[in-house]
């Protein structure tokens, strides 16, 4: 980014402007360098006579013409060229000398040192299209975009649409033979999902339901690349978002591009979504790390519709961008792949992370002001990605799922090809939905911090609820309650193991909400508040709950239950609800299944050595409160859990955008400071963090790796 666009400058410019087309004409024949950009665009304009600039980052300019007059060189400051005396409509023609990217910020060049091959690819989000071509870089002023690409003889050229001109011989540049590719003009897009990458890529091509596949990775990784099961996740994706969504995919071919040195996870360039290559994995893997390559094709192929179809206005709305496209990724893994329990990773990962990061100082609401280019570079953290995602999350559960498609639907429909705020897929869902949510946005989406929900109720001699309430709580430095939709799940022991009993949803509101369908129902083993993790709060177990925890978590027949059941009893010890010497003694007790909560399959490096942190016997009081007595739930320090059975590797941890996005971990080539998609660092090191992660297997896009420290299980 080189131009720090304004969002009063954008707002400006888009009331003035109406981009109807591009004409991009690329020659990467030259020196490893520069390349030739010959941009020729038409708009509209409102006030004839106004003047407006477009943006441009370029080694140098030739030519500039508007309308037939030539425009002098001192219109062009080296980030953009000013436009004076606007006609009603117009033609500006504008050819540059552009500098090949050697951070990933526009055109990116890259020569493998396996085989000399030399390798190009474009990332132009969040502002970097100018870098490439000239341009009104802001994602509402969408056009229509038609390249045509001059490269070396033998060469493939990748991009939006599919190109109807290959390869045709096109003389000779340097002494080396050319060819010619074009692509026809592209549907409406904004600038930040035009891409072009070109190069001797290897190349798989399938079909599925009428649309073009097509994988690419450089020559020297072709061996790894792993088209069946890519293909299948990829299958599997278009039929569930086609079902949920009710649109057909909008933009006829769908390439998915393995690149070299991507400081990024992966991003949604429309029909050209390029990957690090870290996903073609190089040696054997854990399928938790297959599961993170599942998820981060399935983010960038939610893109498509929410960011490609629909796209934002101005950047502020980047979090639900990302946020949308890690729920839908999750909620399609969940629903049509083999990994059932992706909901699981996502309270592990996601929501530990956004836990932690909205409990210290620098906490901020998720809505920020984004006056700026550059406020992007600095807003987006666990804040905005994994806590944007377990909100929506809860959005769902709060409007209802049938709702939230029905409402989805209905703003594809109206907003398709254009620009949406968070206001129009409120107002879209409320329609649905009957919800009123303009007091939900301001409660979820404008305050900072956690709220804590805790069971409170009584019970009768013969062990039934009386009573069964829920008490919120917020802290003093954010002292907000919001209204939940929450499930209850009342956990009983059986001989096949800890196995729910009833599931009761509810609404929460305020400070204490009775709950009147669990009236009379008999105690179970344990209490869960927020079953199926709904709602993104912190909860409490009670002192009985407490002691089922401590001797049965391995028995729980499902992993969501279990990893929530032990996420809150790390908040507790936190909290300072439970001593530290009752947290890590009993929650692994002997011949407990590990396995079903993932860790083995995360790489836990505890799973190994069960009894490093077990505290003295004599430190293991059990808390059993006598069940014929009333009492209100208020949990004195209880038997614990285990904390370090539930602690990823710092790989795990470091990596959602996933679009655009995922990180890197800390001290990988990509993306040390970046976004899962979508956000950028300061300095031009933007989405670096969300890189690394997707390469070690945390799903999602773009985010900090430097922010990833981890508070609980």
């Amino acid at each position: 980014m080189a131009s720090n666009l304004t969002r009063d400058e954008a707002h400006d410019r888009s009331r003035l402007v109406d981009v109807r087309a591009y004409h991009v004409d690329l020659d990467l024949t030259g020196d490893d360098e520069v390349f030739t950009s010959l941009t020729t665009v038409t708009f509209g304009c409102s006030r004839p006579g106004a003047g407006t600039f477009v943006d441009l980052t370029a080694a140098a300019v030739t030519e500039i013409v508007l309308n037939g007059q030539p425009v002098g060189p001192e219109s062009f400051d080296g980030d953009r060229i000013t436009l004076a005396d606007l006609a009603a409509d117009n033609e500006l023609r504008v050819r540059a000398s552009c500098s090949y990217s050697r951070n990933g910020e526009g055109l990116h060049r890259f020569r493998d040192p396996a085989d000399g091959d030399v390798y190009l690819y474009s990332d132009l989000e969040t502002s970097d299209a100018h870098r490439v071509y000239a341009c009104f870089d802001q994602p509402d002023l969408k056009a229509t975009f038609e390249f045509t690409v001059t490269v070396p003889a033998g060469w493939r050229v990748i991009s939006n649409m599919a190109p109807d001109v290959t390869g045709e011989p096109a003389g000779t540049a340097a002494g080396q033979e050319t060819a010619r590719w074009h692509f026809p003009p592209s549907p409406l897009m904004s600038t930040y999902i035009t891409a072009v990458a070109a190069g001797p890529y290897h190349e798989v091509l399938a079909e599925h339901d009428g649309i073009p596949l097509g994988l690419y990775c450089r020559q020297s990784l072709a061996q790894y690349l792993d088209p069946d099961e890519i293909f299948e996740v990829t299958r599997q994706g278009f039929d569930f978002f086609h079902q949920a969504f009710a649109t057909r995919y909008p933009f006829g071919k769908y390439d998915q591009l393995f690149v070299p040195e991507y400081k990024a996870g992966a991003m949604e360039n429309a029909g050209c979504v390029t990957f690090l290559e870290d996903y073609l994995f190089r040696s054997r893997v854990t399928d938790f790390r297959r599961q993170s390559r599942a998820t981060t094709i399935l983010h960038e192929m939610a893109h498509m519709w929410f960011g490609d179809l629909v796209t934002m206005r101005w950047w502020d709305d980047l979090w639900l961008n990302e946020s949308f496209a890690t729920w839908a990724s999750v909620h399609s893994q969940a629903e049509a792949t083999r990994w059932r329990g992706a909901w699981t990773s996502f309270a592990q990962l996601e929501k530990t992370w956004a836990y932690r990061q909205d409990q210290l100082p620098s906490t901020h609401p998720i809505a920020a002001d984004v006056p700026d280019i550059e406020a992007v570079e600095v807003n987006f953290d666990g804040i905005t990605y994994a806590k944007g995602a377990a909100v929506l999350k809860q959005l769902v559960a709060y409007v209802g799922l049938d709702n939230f498609l029905a409402g989805l639907r209905r703003y594809f429909g109206q907003y398709a090809w254009s620009n949406a705020t968070l206001g129009d897929l409120l107002a879209q869902l409320a329609a649905a939905s009957g919800r009123e949510l303009a007091g939900w946005s301001k409660q979820w989406l404008e305050t900072a911090g956690v709220n804590t929900l805790r069971p409170e109720f009584e019970l009768a001699a013969d062990g039934t609820f009386t009573e069964f309430a829920v008490r919120q709580e917020a802290p003093e430095t954010h002292p907000v309650l919001r209204d939940h939709r929450i499930a209850i799940g009342l956990y009983d022991r059986t001989p096949a193991g800890l196995v729910r009993r009833r599931r009761v949803e509810t609404d929460i509101s305020g400070e204490r909400t009775v709950v009147p369908a669990l009236a009379g129902e008999s105690q179970p083993d344990l209490v869960l508040i927020n079953d199926d993790d709904l709602t993104y709060a912190k909860i409490r177990l009670d002192p009985h709950s407490m002691a089922t925890l401590s001797t049965s978590i391995g028995e729980f027949t499902e992993t969501l239950p279990a990893a929530l059941c032990w996420a809150a009893a790390w908040d507790m010890c936190r909290d300072g609800e439970l001593a530290a010497r009752d947290y890590s003694p009993g929650l692994h007790p002997a011949g407990a299944d590990r396995d079903q909560l993932g860790h083995r399959r995360l790489g836990d490096p505890d799973a190994a050595a069960p009894d490093r942190c077990r505290a003295a016997p004599v430190h293991r009081s059990g808390v059993a409160p006598n069940r014929a007595q009333p009492h209100r739930q208020r949990p004195a320090r209880a038997a614990g859990a285990g904390r370090a059975r539930l602690r990823y590797p710092a790989r795990l941890r470091a990596g959602v955008r996933l679009g655009g996005h995922l990180p890197r971990r800390p001290g990988a080539a990509h993306r040390a400071a970046g976004r899962h998609r979508g956000h950028r660092r300061p300095g031009g090191g933007h989405r670096t963090a969300l890189a690394a992660a997707a390469a070690a297997g945390q799903p999602g896009r773009r985010r900090r790796a430097a922010d990833r420290g981890r508070a609980g299980p």
